[in-house]
């Protein structure tokens, strides 16, 4: 019995410091910390944010995104339009083979339209993310007050 004991500390250890390290691999993808901003409850939108490292041979693409808790997911971009952030949809995000890509603010993210529910802070939703090679992967997105957020974007703003 006491060996059973330590196998089942072993397992719960190593699916806690899983689950600490937010991030999911299928194949050769690895996407890391998926997060999204707490809102106030009357907020419509929503946005989330991860890395995706493709270790890969090939050219992999992020056809688009659903969650439960928002209507429609889109994928979007920040751009600079005669010195004006504008942000844009787009149909799909290439993450090139032996390469990253990051989903953060400022750049490449997913709105999350038509908001059903607004997660608080230190709430967690699922999010189900349609790849072109590796199909459908699900991730947790953690909820994050705006105090974590900022830690966020000090790096993208300087």
């Amino acid at each position: 019995m006491t060996l059973l004991k330590k196998w089942a500390a072993v397992a719960l250890m190593l699916s806690a410091s899983t689950a600490m390290a937010h991030e999911y691999k299928v194949g050769e993808l690895e996407i890391d910390h998926p997060w999204s901003r707490a809102l106030p409850p009357v907020a419509t939108v929503g946005v989330a944010y991860f890395d995706i490292d493709n270790q890969g041979e090939q050219d992999e693409v992020l056809l688009g995104a659903e969650s439960p808790v928002a209507k429609t997911v889109e994928i979007h971009n920040h751009i600079n339009e005669d010195g004006v952030m504008k942000m844009r949809q787009i149909d799909e995000l290439t993450i090139p083979a032996k390469g990253k890509q990051s989903l953060a603010p400022g750049g490449y993210h997913l709105m999350l339209m038509d908001l059903n529910k607004v997660p608080a802070a230190g709430e967690h939703f699922p999010l189900t993310l349609h790849f072109k090679q590796a199909g459908t992967v699900e991730v947790e997105v953690a909820v994050e007050a705006q105090d974590d957020d900022k830690k966020h974007d000090e790096h993208h703003h300087h």
